[in-house]
């Protein structure tokens, strides 16, 4: 018999304080349609110094080993995708480790590729679970990042911050990953990097969306390929595409996510065998269904629009937005997921909802990690994001998550939060 290996369960951490994005949007003069409307967007996580990578990763992981049961003797890896690492030596992931007192006999490292880190993390726990290597054993997969652009800058309402922690097993509750069909595009292209030694991230936006859909173009068209191959999906009165129950894509923004659906559908569109005469602006304008993008894509957004941007973690937040809001309903159908990471690289894989995603997605109860947040001022915002990164604020950190407490003789030192 066939492993099944997948996602057992997951886990969300995110900065303590968000700003409206409308009343930033007033605040520099632009009409918030523009940013609502024309980005999607609704709040934007603000993460103070203290909240670091490294305290997300933390603090995400230990609500997923907390919440889900998870006996730490029995997981071999821990991998981190970051692309907001604290050190060019030391692994987030080794902190991780010990401020969860994690097993010694385990495979712990980061993955850095920009957005894409969180994916190649995943793909290497699930490959290594279903080649029998991981000898039962479990994987820790966590994606940590903080997206920031500055004040006043073009990016700025496009930032955001927070952790998302996989759980990978041979009981993939949440979903199982089609192992084999993945479909994977890489180019050496400059459209986003942070140069070292700094904090923002520097970007040619026009041209990063066009080597994102580029990359999705080459990644879909591979995975196609191979489920056409595998009959996992055929031609027919229906596109490959639409044969997917919901498709999930990286999110810098959320009106990213209508033109990446766009563009999958034009490359059914244009490759669809036997298919009636059509010009390319036709074509186009019928790959922009909003039905296809309503039945497809918005149900996973609702997390997305609430947090910003998240670089690795922005899949994975989709995800336990979909999984949220629609677990009960997909359980046992398969859906598509599309990863990105900018320099650039792009996976598409697919997997099948478990008939427990719900139960998770219940147990781990996003809402109340939501709801605990403190809504602050467009000042507020302003002060936060002008204090230095190596002073943490002397702030103590809610029961169960961490936080950056001091950096003394280059060593940084972390706390949690304990119950009074």
């Amino acid at each position: 018999m066939k492993r099944q290996v997948g996602i057992e369960a997951l886990a969300i951490a995110v900065p303590r304080r968000y700003v409206d994005i409308e009343e930033l949007a007033r605040a520099r003069g632009v009409d918030p349609a523009k940013y609502t409307a024309g980005l999607g967007a609704k709040e934007m996580a603000v993460a103070d110094p203290g909240e670091d990578a490294v305290a997300l990763a933390a603090t995400a992981a230990a609500r997923l080993l907390r919440t889900h049961a998870v006996d730490p003797a029995k997981l071999g890896m821990l991998v981190v995708g970051t692309e907001t690492g604290v050190d060019h030596s030391k692994p987030v992931a080794s902190h991780v480790q010990g401020l969860l007192k994690l097993p010694n006999n385990m495979r712990v490292y980061d993955a850095q590729h920009a957005c894409y880190g969180g994916t190649a993390g995943l793909m290497a726990a699930v490959e290594w679970i279903a080649s029998g290597s991981a000898g039962g054993r479990s994987a820790l997969v966590v994606c940590s990042d903080i997206a920031r652009y500055g004040l006043n800058t073009a990016g700025e309402p496009t930032q955001g911050g927070g952790a998302v922690a996989l759980l990978v097993s041979e009981q993939p509750d949440l979903l199982a990953v089609d192992v084999g069909l993945n479909g994977s595009c890489s180019m050496d292209v400059y459209d986003f990097w942070r140069p070292i030694g700094r904090r923002e991230a520097v970007v040619d936006g026009h041209y990063s969306i066009k080597c994102y859909t580029d990359a999705l173009s080459g990644a879909y068209r591979n995975w196609r390929e191979r489920a056409l191959a595998h009959e996992v999906v055929r031609w027919g009165n229906t596109l490959p595409g639409e044969q997917l129950a919901r498709i999930l894509y990286h999110v810098p923004f959320c009106k990213m996510a209508r033109k990446a659906h766009t563009q999958l559908r034009l490359c059914d569109l244009e490759d669809a065998p036997n298919a009636p005469p059509s010009t390319p602006e036709a074509r186009e304008e019928k790959a922009k269904s909003n039905a296809s993008y309503t039945t497809q894509v918005a149900s996973s957004l609702d997390l997305s629009a609430r947090v910003g941007n998240v670089y690795t973690a922005s899949l994975y937040l989709a995800l336990a937005g979909l999984l949220n809001a629609e677990g009960a309903a997909l359980a046992g159908q398969r859906v598509g997921l599309l990863s990105y990471g900018s320099g650039c690289a792009s996976e598409f894989y697919s997997g099948v909802v478990g008939d427990k995603a719900a139960k998770r997605m219940a147990a781990t109860n996003v809402e109340a990690v939501m709801a605990k947040r403190e809504r602050v001022s467009v000042e507020e915002y302003e002060r936060i994001m002008r204090l230095p990164y190596e002073a943490p604020e002397p702030l103590s950190p809610e029961p169960g998550e961490f936080r950056l407490s001091e950096i003394r003789d280059h060593k940084r030192l972390y706390v949690q939060g304990t119950a009074s």
